[in-house]
């Protein structure tokens, strides 16, 4: 007896080795793109500055709130904890602190966790407000004054500097 070409056995496709070898560096390629896709999804960045020109012309006019600052001889103490910040802030006239204080706590790369908040004096040169917690990283902290005439600005890096002082004089 002979046997055609037509009656050898063969065996399914899916237990041989060559096509599960050649799918699987498509699968990983798909399973790649959609875990990129998840965490392109979940993240905002955000744009670090919409308009260079435009922030330019603002330094200038920080410089001189900043200055401004500086005469008044303000000085900030703040206290960051996990869900809350304490701010004690001095003057060289007691009559130049303000009621209410502009917070900003913004993050340098991640514009999606800045926080604006407009804070009341709770008590002699004390502001204390509630704050969305803060991840780890550095962290930029500007306090203003409502009319935004004079502003103080200074950096930490939590949780490893949970204290901070702004002095504009130094």
């Amino acid at each position: 007896m002979s046997t055609s070409l037509t009656e050898k056995h063969t065996t399914p496709w899916y237990r041989q080795g060559w096509p599960w070898f050649l799918i699987t560096f498509p699968a990983i390629a798909v399973v790649a793109g959609i875990a990129t896709f998840v965490i392109a999804v979940k993240t905002f960045d955000g744009m670090v500055v919409d308009d260079y020109y435009k922030e330019g012309r603002a330094i200038v006019q920080t410089m001189g709130r900043a200055e401004h600052a500086r005469e008044l001889g303000l000085k900030a103490d703040l206290k960051v904890r996990s869900e809350s910040i304490r701010i004690e802030l001095s003057a060289a006239n007691a009559a130049d602190i303000p009621e209410r204080i502009r917070l900003t706590i913004a993050h340098p790369t991640r514009g999606g966790q800045d926080q604006e908040l407009i804070v009341a004096r709770s008590g002699d040169r004390v502001y204390e407000s509630a704050i969305a917690p803060l991840s780890t990283g550095r962290w930029l902290f500007l306090i203003e004054d409502e009319s935004r005439s004079w502003r103080m600005n200074g950096a930490a890096s939590l949780p490893a500097e949970m204290d901070l002082t702004i002095d504009p004089n130094v």
